[in-house]
């Protein structure tokens, strides 16, 4: 039971940082590791930028709804 709370707790911190806009660089990291080995890996800084980039628009493109 108390296992079961800590896994719904980790899930709403997750939906939680998602929501704000947060990405999740080392599940990105763990997945590109198991799925992807041998392969590169974006640092933080280039990972954070392209998901800015996914969520509002870069490169001169407008996001949002306005």
């Amino acid at each position: 039971m108390l296992g079961d709370i800590v896994k719904a707790g980790r899930y709403l911190g997750q939906s939680m940082r998602l929501m704000c806009g947060l990405p999740e660089y080392d599940t990105y990291v763990a997945h590109r590791e198991n799925t992807h080995p041998g392969e590169p890996v974006m640092s933080y800084k280039e990972f954070f930028r392209e998901r800015q980039e996914a969520r509002y628009g870069g490169a001169g493109k407008r996001g949002g709804c306005c």
